[in-house]
C-alpha cells in the first residue's frame, strides 16, 4: 500500500462513527480557515527555504486536500482518485508541447498554449467569461489581487487612460528593486496604521474601482479591448 493510500485510510478512520469527535464535526466550510492557515505556514517555509519544515507543511496542506476529498466521498460526490485523475488529465491536456506534437521554446509560448487550451476547455463546457476580470480568485490577499488585475490589464492591453497613471507606474518600475519595494510597502502600511486606515481594504477597493472603470471603457468601444498580448 502506498503512503497516499495510508493517508486516505487514516482520514477516513478519523471520520468514522467511532473516530475523532473534532474530525467528525468538520465540513467543507469549517475547514476553509485550516486551509488558509496551512498554506500560510507553507509559504513561510518557502520564503525561508527551510526544507525539512517545508516537507512537513506540504503534508499539512495535503491533509486538507485529502480531508475535502473524504467529505465528498462520504456523500458519493467524488473521491481522492477523481481529484488526482482530473488534475493529471488537465496537466497533460494543457501541455501539448510536452505530451503531443506541438513544440515551443519559451515560457511565453507555453503560457500562450496554456491559455488557448484553457479557453477551448471552457468553450467545450459551454462556459464563457462574462467580464474581463472573471475568475480572479476573490479571496486572494488584496496585494495579490491587485497584481492579478494589473496582469490582466497588461496581458489584454486594456484601456487605462484616466483610470490610473500608467506613466508613473512605468517610472516607478524602472527604479524599483526588491529592497526598495519592501521599504515602500512597509512605510505605506505603517502610515495607514497611524492614520487608522486599513491598507488591505483600501487596496481591494481601488482594485475594484480599476476593474469597473476599465470594463466601462471596453464596453464603450463595443466590448473590444485595445488588443491582446501573449
Amino acid at each position: 500500500m502506498s503512503a497516499i493510500e495510508d493517508l486516505c485510510r487514516t482520514i477516513a478512520r478519523l471520520r468514522a462513527p467511532d473516530g475523532c469527535p473534532w474530525d467528525r464535526e468538520q465540513t467543507h466550510q469549517t475547514l476553509t480557515r485550516c486551509l488558509i492557515d496551512e498554506c500560510s505556514e507553507l509559504l513561510d517555509t518557502i520564503d525561508r527555504m527551510d526544507l525539512p519544515h517545508m516537507r512537513e507543511e506540504l503534508g499539512d496542506v495535503l491533509i486538507q486536500v485529502v480531508f475535502h476529498a473524504q467529505l465528498a466521498t462520504e456523500r458519493s460526490e467524488f473521491n481522492f482518485e477523481d481529484v488526482a485523475r482530473e488534475v493529471n488529465d488537465k496537466l497533460i491536456r494543457r501541455h501539448p508541447h510536452v505530451f503531443g506534437a506541438n513544440k515551443v521554446d519559451t515560457s511565453a509560448q507555453v503560457m500562450e498554449v496554456w491559455e488557448k487550451v484553457k479557453a477551448g476547455e471552457k468553450a467545450a463546457a459551454g462556459k464563457s467569461e462574462s467580464t474581463l476580470f472573471k475568475q480572479l480568485p476573490p479571496r486572494l490577499p488584496a496585494l495579490m489581487f491587485a497584481e492579478e488585475v494589473a496582469k490582466r490589464i497588461e496581458k489584454k492591453a486594456l484601456p487605462t487612460e484616466g483610470v490610473f497613471d500608467t506613466a508613473q507606474v512605468k517610472s516607478l518600475g524602472a527604479r524599483l528593486d526588491e529592497a526598495t519595494l519592501g521599504r515602500m510597502l512597509f512605510e505605506i502600511t505603517a502610515a495607514a496604521r497611524v492614520k487608522g486606515l486599513d491598507p488591505e481594504s483600501a487596496l481591494r477597493k481601488e482594485s475594484d474601482r480599476v476593474m469597473r472603470e476599465v470594463e466601462t471603457k471596453v464596453n464603450a468601444t463595443g466590448g473590444a479591448p485595445v488588443g491582446n498580448r501573449p
